[in-house]
């Protein structure tokens, strides 16, 4: 049984592959032509069991299944029997006897997921857990940043700023934007990087800007933080927040997976830019979530794995 806990967890070839099948329903979507809908996964059930509160990605994975015929059934956790002390191997086992295609989970909890496979007879796809990893965001990542720079990415360079030390985009977005090539410069005050990389990293925006094609802003997690280790996040913003003054007319693509703190990771006049692409990137979660759906539910079940 296969499942989607990390970005490690597809070779390249299958990472192409969901891009190219996302691709194809933008393509769909698009097309003037009165095309039927794709049904691929009509009277197949999927469970959502959100420990953590989401807008795009709980909403994109349901408009993701129900776009191609499926239902969907959100387990609602405030209601559900882990207030009454049920463990979540409990209610996943629970769960799994009513016979889902799919298991989509978000748990504040880094490993949550991988707990839960060892509980299910289907696909545990992880929506986020902690700070770990966020697999289709980073998939929709690369799939926005190969329509604003083009299939081949070698060689570009992607700055990530913000909170790297506590985003599970991050990590997800480090591990699969390098297989593809792309350099990665960290850009963060101290306290907010992790506490080894093997990355470039920087203190300073302005020392790095002129080299980046693209810049992911990151939302400064405050429920992740043991401790307030900066003055404000006004502070925090004089130094790290996007704004035109800091891009200027530079050709540069401007990503966040939101939600985004106004005025502190990005300025809202940057945000109304056409260089910014966060509507962009919610289009394609959508697109590249129904992909990840068919690939586990269907493909992999019939034995159509791509190769490594």
């Amino acid at each position: 049984m296969r499942h989607l806990i990390q970005t490690s967890d597809l070779s390249k070839d299958e990472v192409l592959h969901i891009l190219q099948k996302a691709t194809y329903f933008l393509d769909h979507q698009s097309s003037s032509q009165n095309l039927p809908p794709n049904q691929s996964l009509h009277g197949k059930n999927i469970i959502t069991i959100f420990f953590e509160n989401s807008t795009r990605t709980l909403s994109s994975f349901e408009c993701a299944i129900k776009n191609l015929g499926g239902s969907v059934t959100r387990l609602d956790v405030s209601r559900s029997s882990t207030q009454k002390g049920e463990t979540i191997s409990d209610t996943a086992a629970n769960l799994n006897a009513m016979n889902p295609e799919a298991i989509i989970i978000r748990h504040q909890s880094s490993g949550a997921p991988v707990h839960l496979t060892k509980s299910v007879s289907c696909p545990i796809i992880n929506g986020g857990d902690g700070a770990h990893a966020h697999p289709t965001q980073a998939l929709l990542d690369l799939l926005t940043l190969r329509q604003c720079l083009g299939e081949d990415l070698s060689k570009k360079r992607v700055g990530i700023i913000g909170d790297i030390k506590s985003s599970r985009v991050a990590n997800s977005n480090i591990e699969l934007l390098s297989r593809f090539g792309i350099h990665i410069t960290l850009i963060a005050p101290p306290h907010f990087l992790p506490e080894s990389t093997k990355l470039p990293f920087t203190h300073n925006l302005s020392e790095v800007i002129d080299s980046l094609d693209a810049i992911i802003s990151l939302r400064t997690q405050t429920e992740r933080h043991s401790k307030q280790n900066y003055g404000s996040l006004r502070d925090y913003a004089h130094n790290f927040c996007l704004t035109k003054s800091i891009i200027r007319d530079r050709d540069i693509v401007i990503m966040h997976p939101g939600p985004v703190h106004h005025n502190i990771d990005i300025e809202d006049d940057l945000l109304k830019d056409p260089r910014c692409k966060v509507l962009q990137q919610v289009r394609n979660g959508v697109a590249i979530r129904m992909a990840v759906m068919e690939y586990f539910i269907l493909e992999l079940k019939e034995g159509k794995c791509i190769n490594n």
